[in-house]
């Protein structure tokens, strides 16, 4: 790797405004960026696509509007907190939209379950399925709301630098069940295997597997419960032009087509990055939301490289990785919500074959999003807008996705007709997909793992990749590969851990 000189950083040297670069404008580096700016930094955001967002790049094809990622709201209040920053207000830039239902969950057999915030109406849903397990749904809730309190409220924020902290959240997170997964915390309270699938799918959103994701994730059921699940009118590319707003508001810069090659470090301290040009960016900080593994393996010198090495690196567990394909059509499926989600005819078998034996299977699970249900907007007049998500195994497994590709969208697409989108293949008019690959070679995922590591118990909090460096001082990690994790609101949550641990731009001056 290129070593700069000194004099590489004499335009750092030049300003009296401490500097910082935040690699990657994804939610958890343009959230950075805000609260760097505010904390009195002069920000640089350097993103290597045509446009920011990382994952919540937006793809606009002959008139359609589709989000490349995250398309649920959950936490409305991290978001209003950045605009707070810039004393603005968050609707006066983006209008969230709240859903009811929050999702329709389909089965294999037809049967439909109308997932909400209302405890009354949810009551009334799982009376249809199983009488019996209604009580269970306020055990659920209940459970919960205790989990949510001390794993979102008191440690979501919470900076995890050493063993003592993790040493002090520890009596917490076993009480409240922590050495349990998700799917068997769910099922203490329901019997009915479909109730236990409909209240344990929600690690899934984070890419974790329901049979082996801690049960402390069972607070996204809260969260959505407590603060709704809403959609961006316009798409979740309004919240990204909104943050690259305030940051260049607040004087900062958000600069494309600037891939980072590596980053500098001099006496073991970052002082900078180097771009894939050889452009040299001098820095007081650097703070990263390129994908963890990505970070420490591809721009760290190895010598750099002591707590988190590559063989704990190379041999973690990366979450699952998706393919994806967005497509346009001619009509209108008025009947289809906002959201849906179609299981598929096995549930643990498939997550086995996704997490655990590294295989493409024949059947599938389907996230679908209809924004134009709730937003005519992202789609010409008369028409749908859709993108429908398939969980699939990261690139650990023996799949050639540039021959697969097609075949599995034709396959998505000959499921999609048969069930909830009739005469569907006559009416599509654009189409683009995402696979594995795209995870790898377009957004840096390390296996292309659309979720970074997988959020097991022993790859959390003080397990994951840190959120300041161990090695390398002034060095600072966001977004999904660090802690808390995947989703928005835990990516929003690693950039409000910088407040805790990043010193204000006066103190460096």
């Amino acid at each position: 790797m290129l070593t700069p000189s000194p004099s590489d950083f004499d335009d750092k040297r030049a300003s009296h405004q401490p500097h910082a670069v935040v690699i990657g404008s994804g939610f958890g580096g343009l959230a950075a960026a805000v609260r760097l700016g505010a904390r009195g930094y002069r920000v640089t955001v350097l993103e290597r696509l045509d446009a920011p967002g990382g994952r919540a790049y937006t793809h606009k094809i002959d008139g359609f509007t589709f989000d490349a990622g995250p398309t649920i709201v959950t936490a409305p209040f991290l978001f209003e907190e950045l605009w707070a920053m810039c004393g603005r207000k968050l609707a006066d830039d983006v209008e969230l939209r709240a859903m009811d239902p929050f999702y329709r969950l389909r089965f294999d057999d037809g049967a439909t379950f109308d997932y909400s915030g209302d405890a009354a109406a949810m009551r009334a849903e799982i009376a249809r399925f199983s009488p019996g397990d209604v009580e269970g749904y306020d055990g659920i809730l209940k459970a919960s709301e205790e989990i949510y309190r001390i794993g979102f409220e008191q440690l979501g924020d919470k900076p995890f630098s050493s063993v003592l902290d993790m040493a002090r959240a520890a009596p917490d997170i076993l009480r409240l069940g922590g050495l349990r997964s998700v799917y068997n915390f769910v099922a203490r309270y329901m019997k009915d295997e479909r109730l236990r699938t409909i209240f344990s799918f929600h690690p899934l959103l984070i890419g974790a597997n329901p049979f082996a994701a801690t049960s402390i994730y069972v607070l996204i059921a809260f969260l959505e419960r407590e603060w709704g699940v809403h959609s961006a009118i316009g798409g979740t590319g309004k919240l990204v032009s909104g943050l690259v707003n305030l940051i260049r508001g607040q004087g900062g810069v958000v600069r494309c087509n600037s891939e980072v090659a590596e980053i500098c470090v001099e006496n073991g301290r970052a002082r900078g990055v180097r771009l894939a040009d050889g452009e040299i960016v001098a820095a007081d900080i650097v703070v990263s939301n390129a994908c963890s593994a990505w970070t420490y393996l591809k721009m760290l010198p190895p010598e750099c490289r002591k707590t988190f090495r590559d063989a704990r690196l190379t041999r973690a567990r990366y979450s699952m990785s998706l393919f994806v394909w967005y497509f346009g059509v001619n009509r209108r499926y008025d009947d289809v919500p906002h959201h849906s989600i179609l299981f598929g005819p096995r549930y643990r078998g498939l997550l086995k074959d996704i997490f655990v034996d590294h295989r493409l299977a024949d059947d599938f699970s389907l996230y679908l999003h209809r924004p134009s249900a709730s937003d005519p907007s992202v789609a010409p007049e008369g028409c749908d807008a859709f993108y429908v998500l398939s969980p699939v195994p990261n690139l650990l497994a023996d799949v050639d996705w540039s021959q697969e590709a097609e075949k599995y969208r034709k396959r998505i697409e000959a499921y999609l007709d048969s069930t909830v989108l009739p005469g569907l293949g006559k009416h599509v008019v654009v189409s683009r997909m995402t696979t594995p690959l795209d995870f790898r070679d377009r957004l840096l995922s390390w296996q292309g793992a659309a979720f970074g590591m997988e959020p097991i118990l022993t790859q959390s909090a003080w397990f994951r990749p840190h959120n300041r460096s161990d090695d390398i001082e002034g060095l600072y990690l966001v977004g999904a590969g660090t802690h808390p994790g995947a989703g928005l609101p835990g990516v929003l949550s690693s950039a409000r851990i910088l407040d805790r641990i990043v010193p204000h731009a006066a103190s460096v001056a």
